[in-house]
């Protein structure tokens, strides 16, 4: 996965991490409606805006969900595979089941890194 800023849009790094070329709009309403669900679940989780938070385009920025530079990588991961799961999933059962525990460590990882964060605001 490439270096992901918080500055960098939440839609427009998924769709390249997804393998879509950025100009094409054919998936947008797709690939938004995925990546939201996902932010959806770190809201749960503990990660962003206490009432949640929803990308409408291009404009919305890693930074918005979150100001956590250690945790990106992982947030940016959760996001991605969600989003693979729900747009394109693989066919082959392994792998889903591969891709399915991949999530599942991560939630556990995202959630003890936001709680560290949240126990050192205090």
């Amino acid at each position: 996965m490439a270096n992901v800023k918080t500055e960098d849009s939440i839609f427009l790094t998924i769709k390249k991490l997804r393998g879509i070329d950025t100009e094409d709009d054919s998936f947008d309403t797709d690939i938004r409606v995925a990546i939201n669900s996902a932010l959806s679940i770190l809201t749960q989780i503990g990660v962003g805006p206490e009432k949640g938070y929803m990308i409408m385009g291009e404009e919305d920025t890693w930074s918005d969900l979150t100001d956590d530079e250690e945790s990106l990588s992982m947030i940016v991961s959760y996001v991605d595979m969600r989003v693979h799961l729900v747009f394109d999933p693989p066919s082959n059962s392994f792998l889903v089941s591969e891709i399915q525990e991949a999530i599942k460590e991560l939630e556990c990882r995202i959630n003890i890194a936001v709680n560290d964060v949240n126990r050192s605001k205090q």
